[in-house]
This record gives structure tokens, sequence and C-alpha cells, in this order.
């Protein structure tokens, strides 16, 4: 619960709009008030439960329109039609908010913990250097099952042999050059030499020829993937630092879960080279969401078979050291938590 987590894009909040979205189980209401500053608050109206993402925006504040109370962007009630006397107490839960590099980051638990110095930073999102097409997608699954997808890079050569991968070679002669466990997940540095381009990266990019291929991705708790891809003609030594004519490729994703069993996926991907043709980021977001949707056909399958049998065991493999790893320290740092709480409950 005390961590970051991405509630919206900016663009969702554009034109007054009140933004109804469950995150870590809790119904919130965001929005961008006449200040500019965005308000993320519980979104039930505290008299009668009715949702505040139904109601109004009247400057920064919002108006329940089942009864007309109103409450400022901290939660407190500062109207109720009708009635002079409102109760100090009155309101609802407001919820510590940052936007950053076109991102609406919340902190759902303990608000005197919510430091904005650790929100991670994804610095190509406001490079003028780099394009993307941001976007959102939406999963019947949870949000640990989409992490241990993107913690497996074998996966890319038999879920996505058309689309991302390229072909089921790439699980046989691609292997892991290093892997970092960290304190706060891994680090994982991939390559792929002379090798045929992926679809996706064929689609823009129509020079012939084969290419060193290489990945390094970084997963940090509880759900943030980043990843920098890069493609240089074949044998000219990527793989030594020499990177002439090479294209690259930056891709950022954040899993919110919404439930124990659905998950808010925000991501982009961005390249680093022809900027002013519009179609390259327009052709890439298309490829991922065709691949993301493979992805997602698997996990929400996965997802509908954990559920029909919780007792089922996995069973694990080398290629899943980094996500096992991921696990293990994801769970110490969820058990810390709650041991904190456990006096306070007392």
């Amino acid at each position: 619960m005390n961590c970051w987590y991405v509630a919206a894009w900016d663009h969702e909040l554009i034109d007054g709009k009140l933004l109804s979205r469950t995150i870590l189980e809790k119904p919130v209401v965001i929005y961008r008030g006449d200040s500019g500053a965005v308000v993320a608050l519980d979104n039930r109206c505290c008299h009668r439960g009715a949702r505040l993402s139904n109601g109004r925006r009247e400057g920064d504040d919002i108006r329940c329109m089942y009864h007309g109370l109103k409450f400022n962007a901290a939660g407190k009630c500062i109207q109720i039609p009708g009635q002079d006397n409102i109760p100090p107490k009155l309101g609802v839960r407001s919820y510590p908010v940052v936007e950053r590099q076109h991102l609406i980051w919340i902190w759902m638990g303990d608000p005197a913990q919510a430091d904005p110095s650790k929100i991670l930073e994804f610095n190509y999102l406001s490079d003028p250097k780099w394009r993307g097409k941001p976007d959102y997608m939406h999963y019947k699954a949870n949000y640990l099952l989409i992490v241990d997808n993107l913690s497996d890079f074998a996966h890319l050569a038999f879920v996505h042999t058309k689309t991302l991968g390229g072909s089921e070679e790439y699980a046989y002669k691609s292997k892991p050059t290093a892997i970092e466990r960290m304190d706060d997940g891994f680090r994982v540095e991939r390559w792929h030499l002379n090798s045929d381009k992926p679809p996706f990266h064929k689609k823009v990019d129509r020079a012939e020829g084969k290419v060193d291929r290489r990945n390094i991705a970084r997963m940090y708790v509880p759900g943030i993937f980043f990843m920098e891809t890069l493609f240089a003609p074949a044998g000219q030594g990527a793989d030594k630092g020499n990177l002439q004519n090479a294209k690259q490729y930056r891709n950022c994703q954040f899993f919110t879960p919404e439930t124990k069993s659905s998950t808010h996926f925000f991501w982009d991907y961005l390249h680093d080279y022809d900027l002013n043709d519009p179609t390259i980021a327009l052709s890439l977001n298309k490829s991922m969401i065709e691949g993301f949707l493979e992805d997602k056909f698997i996990i929400e399958g996965q997802q509908e078979v954990l559920d029909a049998d919780p007792n089922f065991k996995m069973n694990a493999i080398v290629a899943d050291a980094p996500l096992a790893h991921f696990r293990r320290t994801l769970g110490k740092l969820i058990d810390a938590e709650r041991a904190a709480l456990q006096p306070a409950a007392a």
C-alpha cells in the first residue's frame, strides 16, 4: 500500500473529466481543478454513498449530484444545501497525487509516508529527442501474473513469434548475458546476434540485412517495467560499443492493481529516429497492442485456471530466476508493511 502507483495519464483528465477508477480495491475519482492541480478523492459521497464521479466539478471542488453536498480538494465537506451546520469531520478521504512526465501518480497508503522523491523517473517521456504514443489497457488478471510475463524473455519466441519476438529461435539462441538481483527488483540484459528483424521493427525499418539486437529490462517493485531496446547492423560491433546507425526504443509499463483479479496497464513505446514522421509512433503503438493482446489472451486464461483451482502449484524452470527473485523481494516488503501495521491495529 505504501508506494506510488500510476493512476492515469494526464490526457485522461482533459475537458474537466471526472475519471472514475478503482485502485487497490478502492473507488477513486480523479480530476483536474481550475487551478490546474490534480485531485483524487474517495469516489463515494459520505452521505449516501453515491458516486462523486457522477457529480459536478466546481473549480477545484466537486459536488455530489444526489443531495448537493460539496467537497473541496482535501475532501472536506464545505456545503450542505439547506443546512448551515456542517460537522467538522464530515468529508471523504483524499489521496496524495503527483503529476510528473505526463503521468498521474497516487499514494493509497499512509499519507504521512507519501514522499514524492520515491517516484521513479522515466525521462524519455518528456525528452523531445524521443517520440511515442501513451496508451492504456485493462487486464482481467492479477497484476503479478503480468509482472511474471514481463520477467520472462523466453516467452517472446512462442507467444509473439510473428509480432514482437520474430522467431522461436530467440528462445534457443538468446541467453541473458547478465541478471542482477536488486533490493527493489532486477535487471536483465539479453543479446541476440545476427538475427532477422522482428516484424514490429521491420515495419518501420525497411533496410535489408540482419541485425544485432539487445534488450535491457529493469523491473521495479511493485510492478513497473522499463526496457531499452537496440537494433544495429549485424556484425558492426554493437555488443562492443559501436552504435553507429543503431535504432533504439524505450518502453515503459506501469501495472496498477484494480482488484485481486484485475489490473490497470499504462504504457508507452518510444523511438529515437525519424521523429518528424508520426507514422512510426502509430505503427509501433499498433504493433505493441497486437503483442499485448497475445499476452492478454494467455494471462487472462491463466487467471481463469488459477481461480478454478486455488491449490494448483506452479513449478519453476531456469528462465524463472528473475520473476522468482521479484516475487520474493515483493513478498518481504509486504510482510514488513503488515508487521508494522499490527501494533497499530492492536
